[in-house]
């Protein structure tokens, strides 16, 4: 079944328990956001937390940024910290998710800069070319409103299913209006997906999950997305008011220079991608 962003009670607190043993510092008394101490930053592991993890370790100092990164095993939990102030940004969303997350959770949460592309990828452990996706197959795909359409919409432009005209970041397997492969969706939880390759034909897999279960996206998908006029770069994100957090500025900054570049380039060597536009 599909899901909007959420997480039960119990789910909060099991992760808000693992989530000390993540990072250094305390969580508390983060109001503003706007002193002269620790940047507190969230992230996914892969490519956040490393990407992050390279600018604590060599640019950060002559910087003048004192940087803290807290990783998360979720998409949730890192907008809920940075909503209630125990994080002063984060990295790791886009901004189709989090203007979803906005509008579901009623956060007021805004982006800074866009960083990166880590792009969406189909995975399989029974075909090697999408062409050969045979009739009838199950593909697995994110259960969550955002992941999920853009799930299909990399599915569509490859011409494997057609979407009605004007479905938008949010679309759903209700959407597809031509299906001439006769595919069948299995909705999952995002980090479920990289486990579901044994019992289904392919599955579309978010970038960080891929990784963390030792996929290469530029090798081992049989589908990747282009970064060319891609709305789904990873962006820096603040709560509303925060943007101008000197802090929060020379981070902006590390994240688009040349040294970050080139250590994407060099790191992950086409599995995680510049922006691009036009």
């Amino acid at each position: 079944m599909r899901k909007n962003i959420a997480v039960t009670a119990a789910g909060l607190a099991i992760t808000l328990l693992g989530l000390t043993a993540c990072g250094s510092g305390s969580d508390t008394g983060r109001s503003s956001g706007k002193d002269d101490g620790t940047l507190v930053v969230g992230a996914t592991a892969v490519p956040a937390g490393e990407v992050l993890t390279y600018i604590k370790d060599n640019l950060a100092a002559k910087a003048g940024l004192d940087l803290e990164i807290k990783e998360f095993t979720d998409y949730v939990l890192p907008n809920t910290a940075l909503q209630e102030g125990s994080l002063d940004a984060n990295l790791y969303q886009n901004q189709p998710f989090l203007d979803e997350f906005n509008k579901s959770k009623g956060t007021d949460l805004v982006s800074v800069v866009k960083a990166y592309l880590p792009p969406m990828g189909v995975y399989s452990k029974k075909i090697e070319d999408i062409a050969k996706l045979g009739d009838g197959a199950t593909v697995a795909v994110p259960n969550e409103t955002t992941n999920e359409g853009r799930a299909l919409k990399l599915l569509a432009a490859k011409g494997l299913i057609t979407l009605k005209a004007g479905a938008g970041t949010d679309a759903s397997p209700a959407d597809v209006t031509a299906n001439p492969k006769h595919l069948k969706f299995k909705e999952l939880d995002p980090a479920q997906l990289p486990r579901s390759l044994d019992d289904v034909d392919v599955a579309v897999i978010n970038n960080n999950y891929a990784q963390d279960a030792g996929l290469s996206p530029a090798k081992d998908a049989i589908l990747l997305e282009s970064a060319k006029d891609n709305p789904y770069a990873n962006l820096l994100a603040v709560k509303r008011g925060n943007e101008d957090d000197p802090r929060v500025a020379k981070l902006a900054k590390l994240l688009v220079s040349a040294d970050v570049k080139k250590f994407i380039a060099e790191k992950y060597k086409g599995s995680v991608l510049p922006v691009t536009s036009g």
